[in-house]
């Protein structure tokens, strides 16, 4: 194989293994007062993905996230190293998959977890707000993602939550730098970072939010197959405000309905 097909064949591939991404490129350590809507989603092998706080009891991460079948979320700690179980650590009792989600490429790539106790709010937690309405973030407007992971492409991962800013990128330019590699995104989607910038996501950090003015419009989705080394085509993140019925329903319910998850679990 050769150029666009060996291209191509590599972010095939991370489509089909879900392909997660973890850490941030260029960031900078998150002071433990910031953010404290962040989770780290985890199983019994650990870190497998980010999320965020919504309410007292529910955490918006990606839908690809639920192939590693999380079992936990860690809040209230942004140093993984240091978690106190009994404390900063909830159970996940519940799995709800956006009812149209099949794959990563095909998008609605969006996951609710519910927890099996609602953690105690205050100045190590806080959930973050969702748009109200939808999504009007502007073209290079910045922005902050933030996770756990990977510091560059292939690199070594890291225990401690690190942020980086970066410009929204237009929807029609982003689409079209897909289009040259003969991929075609698919609906409900934002795009930030990785393109004109050399900073965006990388393995690992897969549901973390996308934060702009304090409000978090996008769940990271994926990238060019795992690669980091930016810049290169845009980064992709789920549009949460084309959710926001979804959520809100889940949400009044105050319990998940097989009627609302595509995979409740």
């Amino acid at each position: 194989m050769c150029g666009l097909h060996i291209v191509l064949f590599f972010l095939l591939t991370c489509f089909s293994q879900e392909a997660l991404a973890s850490e941030i490129i260029r960031g900078k350590k998150v002071p433990d007062n910031l953010m404290l809507y962040m989770a780290s989603v985890q199983n019994d092998n650990g870190h497998i993905c980010g999320g965020f706080l919504v309410s007292e009891d529910v955490v918006v991460t990606a839908a690809h996230c639920n192939k590693h079948k999380p079992s936990s979320v860690v809040l209230g700690n942004h140093n993984l190293k240091k978690v106190r179980n009994g404390t900063e650590r909830y159970d996940v009792i519940k799995r709800c998959m956006h009812p149209d989600y099949v794959k990563v490429s095909k998008g609605n790539d969006i996951m609710l977890l519910r927890l099996a106790k609602k953690p105690q709010l205050g100045n190590r937690i806080q959930p973050i707000q969702l748009p109200k309405t939808k999504n009007d973030v502007k073209d290079k407007s910045k922005c902050r993602v933030a996770g756990w992971g990977k510091i560059k492409t292939d690199g070594h991962t890291i225990d401690v939550l690190q942020a980086v800013e970066l410009p929204v990128i237009d929807l029609k330019v982003c689409s079209t730098q897909w289009k040259e590699l003969k991929i075609k995104l698919p609906a409900n989607v934002i795009c930030a970072g990785g393109y004109g910038t050399n900073k965006g996501f990388c393995q690992g950090d897969s549901g973390g939010p996308l934060v702009c003015g304090g409000t978090a419009v996008g769940v990271v989705s994926f990238n060019l197959g795992g690669n980091c080394d930016y810049p290169n085509v845009p980064n992709v993140y789920t549009d949460v405000s084309k959710y926001l019925p979804w959520i809100k329903e889940i949400l009044k319910k105050k319990n998940f309905n097989k009627a609302l998850c595509g995979v409740l679990s």
